[in-house]
């Protein structure tokens, strides 16, 4: 499974065997996918008296919803639901239909984050049909939309969704849609041999007591699924945007974006579409932690890296929350990226014409040239407004991010019209259709 170099491979495993040591983890297995390839398999610990391998089942807990998200999301591109549908459209009586598709996929809905019934991840579940009749007012605990507010009982009621839209449960819909389609065949409801056995370890003694199992039912969307680190390798990868036939990469992008923040004194954290957000170091890293009784475990994307990175264990709590982003700075400390090779490229006289500088009244900006015929705006200096801009067919461009996302720039012989704004190649160009007038510069 490596790709890396023996010294890369020997750094990371050692950074892997201090966290198993000095946490006291049964077991802990990782990976790292590059460009969309297993890079680098590491294990340590014992399941069943053997290492474990890239083949060994742990439950993945939350990482689960990031799956049922994406069968959400297809819905969405089939033209099934809107994600500004309240949830009454599609599954109608549970008393908390004004909430919406996107609130609950990005965990805005203002909903209690545990279920009205017992201990549910150490409990055996109950039936969707009995869980949506408990529901009332008073499992909203804020306005939706308000914040960000973690809620397992929110993708309880996606998975509900996403059966009765497709006409069979939430797992078979999973199954055909996202896990067989991507060759994650050993990503299961219930535990398969070789799987690890979810452990607690006493806080003040190296004794472990093994953790209950159970099918969570109607809560089985919030964290029921086992996996290995060979499928959730492709999970990775699938999520940094090597999306096969299952979803197209635009959609997928679309879920890495930030809805909410984990507010706190500084917050680095948030949530997408489904997907958990994470900014480390100049990182932008998208994916899901999982944490159910007796196992945890995460998976990180960095697209723009073309990196995944993921641990698998079998202990309920204890371990530090740098171990991937270690390992990711292993990785680029001992191999580093080469960047890709300048070429010179053809350039449309019309649009090569149009580079340099322009004005936003008195504030210089530059137009630069982009593959594809497109377009980047940005300040001279780098502060200010930027955006880039892709060509529409009816002589326009779309703003891609920046201020100007989704707005139109049109392009004149003496002047930029950026949604109203006018843009000239002087100082407010007295030649140019400035709105107001220009009655020229004086002492």
């Amino acid at each position: 499974m490596s790709q890396v170099g023996d010294a890369t491979a020997r750094a990371l495993l050692r950074r892997l065997a201090v966290e198993q040591a000095e946490c006291r983890v049964p077991s802990l297995t990782a990976a790292i996918v590059r460009d969309g390839r297993p890079a680098w398999f590491g294990g340590r610990g014992q399941v069943d008296g053997a290492p474990p391998t890239p083949a060994t089942q742990y439950r993945i807990g939350s990482i689960t919803k990031s799956m049922v998200a994406v069968v959400v999301m297809r819905l969405r591109d089939e033209g099934a639901l809107r994600l500004s549908d309240p949830l009454e459209e599609h599954l109608p009586g549970t008393q908390l239909g004004h909430l919406t598709i996107a609130q609950l996929l990005s965990h805005t809905a203002g909903l209690t984050a545990e279920p009205p019934t017992d201990w549910w991840e150490r409990t055996p579940g109950i039936p969707a049909a009995d869980l949506i009749d408990r529901l009332g007012p008073g499992e909203l605990k804020h306005r939706p939309g308000r914040r960000f507010h973690y809620s397992n009982l929110g993708f309880a009621l996606l998975g509900e969704l996403v059966a009765r839209a497709r006409g069979t449960t939430w797992l078979k819909a999973l199954q055909a849609e996202v896990l067989d389609p991507l060759g994650m065949n050993d990503t299961t409801a219930r535990p398969r041999a070789p799987h690890a056995t979810g452990y607690a370890v006493h806080p003040y003694a190296d004794v472990v007591l093994p953790e209950p199992e159970h099918d969570a039912d109607a809560m089985g969307p919030a964290g029921q699924l086992w996996s290995t680190p060979q499928d959730l390798a492709r999970w990775a990868a699938f999520v940094g945007g090597d999306t096969g036939e299952v979803l197209d990469p635009d959609t997928i992008a679309e879920m890495r974006e930030p809805v909410g923040v984990d507010d706190g004194d500084a917050w680095t954290g948030g949530f997408g579409l489904g997907l958990q957000l994470a900014r480390v170091a100049g990182r932008r890293l998208a994916g899901h932690s999982g944490s159910m009784p007796g196992f945890l475990a995460t998976v990180w994307a960095d697209p723009a890296d073309g990196v995944g990175v993921l641990f698998m264990a079998n202990t309920t709590t204890g371990m530090r929350g740098t171990l991937l982003t270690d390992l990711l700075d292993i990785l680029q400390q001992y191999e580093p990226r080469l960047p890709q090779e300048w070429q010179p490229a053809e350039a449309d006289p019309d649009l090569l014409a149009l580079t340099g500088l322009w004005h936003w009244g008195p504030k210089p900006y530059t137009l630069r040239l982009l593959p594809e015929r497109g377009l980047a705006l940005e300040p001279v200096g780098g502060s200010g407004r930027a955006s880039r801009f892709v060509p529409r067919p009816d002589g326009t461009w779309l703003g891609l991010d920046g201020y100007y996302a989704g707005e139109t720039l049109r392009v004149a012989a003496d002047h930029l019209d950026l949604n109203t704004f006018i843009f000239t190649r002087t100082p407010y160009d007295p030649a140019a259709p400035v709105p107001g007038g220009v009655t020229g510069w004086h002492a």
